[in-house]
């Protein structure tokens, strides 16, 4: 047997569609997702002994694993629902004024420059949007393209470490040192860092930096996590109040009483962490390191063959890539719906890839991803259907 349809059975993934968009959701593999029934039967079994006697030791143990996975210390981490929920928990923390600008990009993940924009509205402030090209020639279009907005005015910068829409890994680590160096704070929108390339939040130095767990770490839907700097966590709230903020506890800081406990939930996403990332690392001889390489390896093949398949060139260089890479689509589809594009692929051809459009040309963008379960047939497939939807 394909070892590839091998390991694609230790997933549920419906085996008549060609699923090429892990980047959007992720997929949860079986076992993980067995370890999480499990720890729901535990707490269904005895509620009150669940959440008084044995959730926060098993929370405890989830940060402590995650933490040694993205190179933090262990009082800097807190779980959170989703990234979105993190970027949330920032901005709707921090107090600014009419006197205040807030630096972004135009490649900034549509559901945080919502907040971004509410945040601004409601206090003043003035969002200042950088223009990163695409396709782009070099890393250093970023930073100088993001240095170029900053001004004395600049309180803090969200930026994406790898950009939803284009796929871009941004040189983060360079960006928060240049915006450091400027006085400007950094919220770090990495979403879809964690599993996809190797994070050191420590090296990164972000002030403020959330990632979910869902997507490349293929942990269950609803765990994700926040880093907030020490000396910055005491402004830091979490978007529901609960019984934390007036805890007698000193065992651990007000920012993990806090945002540990928001209310009765389900927990059992943050504590299956640790589970996937044994269980992902697990799948390579080479472990997380091999495991990532080969994703990228992959995506890169995928590119190709799209591009060449397309007549296009290769929109960016290949450090800028880690498992998921986006290509312009040719002129003839450049106006058509993204969503009818997506659609007409899923239910005539069943290929799940993602659509994007873009704000000028090309118009229209394709973002295929790569996980261990992908094979390069996939991409030779999405290649013919979509040749032959631009000569129809």
């Amino acid at each position: 047997m394909d070892s590839k349809l091998s390991i694609r059975g230790l997933w549920s993934l419906d085996s008549a569609v060609t699923f090429l968009n892990h980047g959007s959701f992720g997929a949860c593999p079986k076992q993980v997702l067995e370890f999480q029934q499990r720890l729901r039967l535990q707490l269904e079994q005895e509620p009150l002994r669940f959440f008084g006697r044995e959730w926060e030791p098993l929370l405890d143990d989830a940060r402590s694993k995650l933490a040694a996975f993205v190179g933090a210390d262990v009082e800097d981490l807190v779980f959170v629902p989703n990234a979105t929920t993190g970027v949330n928990s920032v901005l709707r923390s921090l107090r600014f004024s009419p006197k205040d600008e807030i630096l972004t990009t135009n490649h900034e993940y549509n559901a945080c420059r919502n907040a971004l924009d509410f945040v601004a509205s409601r206090t003043g402030a003035r969002v200042v949007v950088a223009k990163i090209p695409f396709p782009i020639d070099s890393q250093q279009q970023v930073v100088a393209a993001v240095i170029e907005r900053v001004s004395s005015k600049t309180r803090l910068a969200l930026l994406d470490h790898v950009t939803s829409q284009t796929g871009l890994i941004f040189p983060i680590q360079e960006l928060v040192k240049e915006l450091q160096q400027r006085g400007v704070d950094t919220l770090v929108d990495g979403a879809h860092a964690p599993g996809m390339i190797s994070l050191n939040l420590r090296e990164i130095g972000a002030t403020y930096y959330t990632g979910n767990c869902h997507k490349w770490l293929c942990a269950p839907k609803g765990a994700a996590f926040l880093y907030v700097q020490r000396d910055k966590q005491s402004e830091i709230r979490p978007l529901t109040i609960s019984h934390g903020t007036n805890s007698p506890r000193t065992d651990k800081t007000r920012f993990q009483l806090e945002f540990d406990w928001t209310g009765t939930d389900d927990p059992t996403a943050y504590m299956c962490v640790p589970e996937a990332i044994a269980f992902m690392g697990s799948l390579l001889p080479g472990g997380w390191k091999e495991l990532m390489q080969q994703n990228h390896q992959l995506v890169l093949q995928g590119r190709l063959l799209l591009c060449e398949a397309l007549e296009v060139q290769l929109p960016c260089p290949e450090e800028m890539i880690g498992s998921m890479a986006v290509v312009p689509m040719p002129a003839m589809l450049e106006n058509r719906d993204f969503m009818a594009v997506h659609d007409e692929l899923f239910d005539k051809f069943g290929i799940q890839v993602q659509m994007i459009p873009w704000q000028e040309k090309p118009r229209l963008l394709v973002r295929i991803s790569a996980q261990i379960y992908n094979r390069r047939e996939e991409y030779e497939y999405l290649a013919k259907v979509i040749v032959e939807l631009f000569k129809s």
